[in-house]
């Protein structure tokens, strides 16, 4: 088998080794009396939104321009991408709601950044758009709390006047985590249950 074979029955065997193993009834839905639906359930989505303010000198750095970036014309500075506000989020949806696909799900999560200021140079308030750092993957719930996730993460897109070379500190697009995807288990606590 190949090594993406491999990856792809990873989540199957994990599953069927976690039935196996578990001797707890699975979750019924909340009105026991009323089956849920077998396409959209009325519970199919899950998430939450945060916005961040970072204080100045301690603005958050999505990794387009240099940490250097004063040094390229100080507060005129063309690359002053280093973000004062941060509007993040994640939205899971379990498009299915009984049997063995109700495990299965897909997420998002972007992260809007915002602001206009050069490390130890230019420090303001502005709200001026810099761009989004989004991910987006599938993943299957086990057992027990466990889950197995692929996660494919984008690079940075950025938004209005922004969307040009910026002079020599700009390193480009490359976002804080870069261009990646990965294969991995989430573990859940507390009384989350699906």
């Amino acid at each position: 088998m190949n090594k993406l074979a491999w990856i792809l029955a990873l989540p199957l065997v994990i599953c069927s080794l976690g039935r196996a193993q578990s001797s707890a009834p699975a979750p019924t839905p909340p009105d026991s009396g009323q089956q849920e639906r077998m396409f959209f359930p009325r519970d199919m989505f899950w998430g939450w939104g945060q916005f961040d303010l970072a204080p100045p000198h301690n603005e958050i750095d999505p990794g387009i321009c240099a940490g250097n970036a004063g040094q390229y014309g100080g507060v005129n500075a063309p690359c002053s991408m280093f973000a004062r506000y941060m509007l993040s989020g994640m939205l899971e949806v379990r498009p299915f709601g009984r049997g063995e696909l109700r495990r299965f799900m897909v997420f998002g999560a972007p992260s809007f950044l915002f602001g206009k200021t050069v490390p130890q140079t230019l420090y303001t308030w502005s709200p001026d758009a810099i761009g989004i750092e989004h991910s987006w993957g599938v993943g299957i719930y086990i057992a027990k709390g466990f889950e197995f996730r692929v996660t494919q993460h984008f690079l940075f897109d950025r938004l209005g006047a922004r969307d040009t070379n910026l002079g020599p500190a700009d390193q480009g697009n490359n976002g804080p985590w870069g261009r990646y995807a990965s294969v991995g288990v989430r573990k859940y606590f507390g009384t989350r249950r699906w």
